[in-house]
């Protein structure tokens, strides 16, 4: 895959200086994974390699998706698949933008061939015979779940901690599919260090979907019990729910821009760092605590909103 030669990786490793840490005694690092690439950047890069590896091992040429119009997932897919000479189609949620949105747009322009299907169909994008009817439509092709939450992808995503020089008390990242953090709880083998996650929508099932899944990765014979149970997901900072924003979480952002020099967005990053500061402010953390905040990229979707 020559695509990997254009990747930083791995990823740098960003401490931070701020009054506050410093008042309660707290190291904060941020696993810069935004700078992975200028697309394929973050926990999408990570999510989408061993789904392109088996895509080409099984000699595929066409690769099929989910995502909404503004998926960040779909936007890294499209150029990936471009690079690499395989067709991509991507089923897009609700009804199609007129004119197409920016991030619609670049996919367009990579080539990926679009479907826009109504919401209520989007709820069967695992359903057996859905798929198969799409089978029919376009032929045969590799299936990647929407996010890349499936092995390949929490495979890709647990090569972040194989990457890390140091031990934190707190690995902490932002919650969408959950297939970052429940890859994290997987292939943790610190007993020591936590993982924190922020989910960034409204999901009251996802702590027991999560919980769900590593019961059933357990019982297969091939998988260490050894699985972390020092995990904890914070609701406290979707901040209304997918893709809300508020004025103070874009001025955090903002800030934190000039004051770092670390682009974050208001969809995941800029919620993880805001409730990571929020909670050190009330003292959820110990003194002396060393934590770690992994950037998941997606900064693309600034272009959907106009306070950046």
């Amino acid at each position: 895959m020559n695509i990997l030669s254009t990747l930083q990786l791995s990823s740098p490793v960003t401490p931070i200086n701020h009054p506050l840490l410093s008042k309660k005694e707290i190291q904060l690092f941020i696993k810069r994974d935004e700078l992975i690439h200028p697309v394929i950047q973050g926990n999408k890069w990570r999510k989408l390699k061993y789904n392109l590896i088996n895509a080409q091992k099984n000699n595929s040429q066409t690769i099929l998706s989910f995502g909404g119009a503004y998926s960040n997932h779909l936007h890294a897919l499209a150029y990936a698949a471009n690079q690499l000479g395989i067709q991509s189609i991507g089923i897009i949620r609700g009804e199609a933008p007129s004119p197409l949105n920016p991030c619609l747009q670049d996919i367009t322009d990579w080539g990926m061939h679009l479907k826009f299907i109504t919401r209520i169909e989007y709820k069967q994008k695992n359903v057996a015979a859905f798929l198969k009817n799409l089978k029919q439509e376009f032929g045969e092709y590799y299936l990647i779940p929407e996010g890349g939450n499936n092995a390949e992808g929490k495979k890709g995503c647990a090569e972040i901690l194989s990457e890390l020089q140091d031990n934190y008390d707190f690995i902490c990242c932002e919650i969408g599919s959950g297939t970052m953090f429940s890859s994290l709880i997987e292939h943790n083998t610190n007993p020591q260090t936590q993982l924190l996650g922020f989910a960034v929508m409204k999901n009251p099932q996802l702590d027991q979907d999560i919980s769900d899944s590593l019961i059933s990765l357990k019982k297969q014979p091939a998988v260490s019990t050894a699985i972390s149970t020092h995990w904890k997901i914070n609701h406290d900072y979707h901040f209304g729910g997918f893709a809300k924003t508020t004025n103070e979480l874009n001025d955090f952002i903002n800030t934190f821009k000039r004051d770092h020099n670390i682009q974050l967005e208001p969809v995941y990053s800029g919620k993880l760092l805001w409730g990571i500061f929020d909670l050190i402010q009330q003292d959820y953390f110990k003194p002396g605590s060393k934590l770690l905040a992994i950037h998941g990229g997606g900064l693309q979707g600034i272009r959907g909103f106009k306070d950046y």
